[in-house]
């Protein structure tokens, strides 16, 4: 499974400069918007030199959304959250300007395409469990609401929380990953195990850990299952080469003072590899059975993702009931990959005009074939060539006031707006399946990928059949899968 290294469970939620989401009728009469050129300059300089040492500590942060939480009611008494922040929060950047960290931002969004995508093709193809053989690796044989916060100022597109492993429980920065399904977290003693901000988990000092057999229906679940002495083991290999490796066990989670879940299976990881960087380890949020919403049966869960250069935080909610001003539509299920998220989505409009999008290119076929997934790892939404070039030149066609110039990396259209403090740009809107609108503000899909004022229209195309709704579009946006009902619903301005 692809998983962009570090969306932690601590919702400080940030990526690109702040996206909301606008609720809009199907007939929408709004045909252009204000860009605010400067505020994402200002943002986009900030983050460069954001200094998470001069913040409250995350986990006073936490404290005090605990407190603030008890004093609310909620009509389900399992109901919990999490604190999510964006990665800035946790470390000063080391880019010394913003298009670096841009550039890095979107290597490692095309590493998290490709590995999406090759977990697609494998269930497509058939590849059976049988067939995947794990890495050799020097293992050596003794081997709930939560805050959700940013990982962009070390170049990453991804979101923390804050969780607490074991009993007595000890608090790690966690990646927040709704394209994957294994919980892990690195384990002592290591074989090789990446830099993280917190110390790295020793299984000794919790009484509730517990590993898992060879026989364990947790165990038969791993894609990639294997057996030492009778203690599973697993495997999890990324698209961008990275792996995790170690023993598959069960433990306690905490969500604060929101609560705490026993005997989670997770994966206690005592070889992980590759572009892993300061989180923990990963909660994997998808749809199949080890994923955490999966092993605690949640009706529904909620994030916010917060602009990826502001430095705030949001929420990763458990079991809450969804804003009352939501756009909803149907929530859909690969019968080939149980793990990804698809919507019902029917075209998109630019300018208050239905672009002319065979609506067969978001469709999710019987073969498990298209599609669009709802991704909170991924950063641009990446739509099948067709669909991307019809949408790109309904919005060139709107901007030929605006001064173009040459494109960076993934984006082939891009603006100078260097001389200019504010601007009107086209309308751009999702339309669903069922009828329902939401047009996108101006910041989430024209941002900037400089500090001097070059803006990209923040899109790609993709070869794929899988189309992918990114989180640049989703922030600001309160983004709620309620599992129960196969619904996905959007609020906006609600981090």
């Amino acid at each position: 499974m692809a998983f962009n290294p570090f969306i932690f469970v601590v919702l400080t939620v940030s990526l690109f400069p702040s996206i909301t989401l606008s609720r809009t009728l199907l007939s929408e009469t709004t045909t252009h918007t204000d860009l605010d050129v400067s505020a994402s300059l200002q943002r986009a300089q900030a983050v460069l030199n954001f200094d998470p040492q001069t913040l409250q500590p995350l986990d006073q942060q936490q404290q005090q959304l605990e407190e603030e939480v008890q004093t609310l009611t909620y009509p389900n008494a399992s109901y919990f959250s999490v604190q999510l922040h964006p990665r800035e929060k946790l470390y000063k950047t080391s880019h010394k300007d913003y298009k670096t960290l841009v550039l890095s931002r979107l290597e490692r969004d095309t590493a998290r395409v490709n590995s999406l995508t090759t977990k697609l093709q494998l269930a497509l193809h058939g590849v059976k469990k049988s067939d995947l053989q794990p890495l050799e690796t020097e293992l050596q044989p003794e081997d709930l609401s939560t805050p959700i916060v940013s990982g962009v100022s070390q170049g990453s597109g991804e979101y923390f929380s804050r969780i607490g492993v074991g009993k007595p429980s000890k608090p790690f920065y966690m990646v927040l990953d709704t394209g994957s399904d294994v919980n892990w977290l690195q384990c002592q003693p290591c074989s090789d195990c990446y830099q993280q901000s917190d110390p790295i988990f020793n299984p000794s000092d919790s009484v509730s850990y517990n590993p898992l057999s060879c026989t364990s229906s947790q165990c038969s679940s791993l894609d990639v299952p294997a057996c030492r002495s009778n203690k599973c083991l697993y495997q999890v290999s990324y698209g961008d080469g990275s792996f995790t490796v170690g023993d598959f066990v069960t433990e306690t989670l905490s969500f604060g003072n929101s609560g705490s879940i026993n005997t989670v299976a997770l994966g206690c990881g005592h070889d992980n590899e590759g572009l892993f960087v300061g989180a923990a380890g990963l909660l994997g949020l998808g749809g199949g059975p080890l994923s955490l919403t999966s092993q605690t049966k949640a009706s529904s869960f909620s994030y916010c993702l917060v602009d990826r250069d502001s430095g705030r935080s949001s929420t990763l909610e458990f079991n809450s009931a969804p804003p009352a001003d939501s756009v909803t539509t149907s929530l859909l299920k690969n019968s080939k990959l149980d793990t990804f998220y698809y919507v019902g989505l029917a075209g998109m409009s630019v300018g208050g005009r239905a672009v002319s999008i065979p609506t067969s290119l978001f469709q999710l076929d019987a073969s498990g074939n298209g599609g669009i997934i709802v991704d909170s790892g991924t950063a641009i939404t990446r739509l099948q060539t067709q669909a991307y070039n019809a949408l790109r030149d309904a919005f060139v066609k709107l901007t030929q006031h605006l001064p173009s110039t040459s494109g960076v990396a993934l984006f082939d259209t891009c603006y100078d707006l260097s001389s200019q403090t504010s601007v009107k740009v086209p309308t751009v809107s999702f339309q669903f399946s069922d009828g329902k609108s939401l047009q996108l503000p101006a910041k989430n899909y024209l941002i900037p990928v400089d500090s001097s004022g070059t803006f990209c229209f923040a899109f790609a195309p993709t070869t794929s059949s899988l189309s992918i709704v990114g989180n640049v579009q989703q922030q600001g946006t309160r983004v709620s899968f309620d599992l129960a009902n196969s619904k996905v619903a959007f609020s906006s301005n609600k981090c």
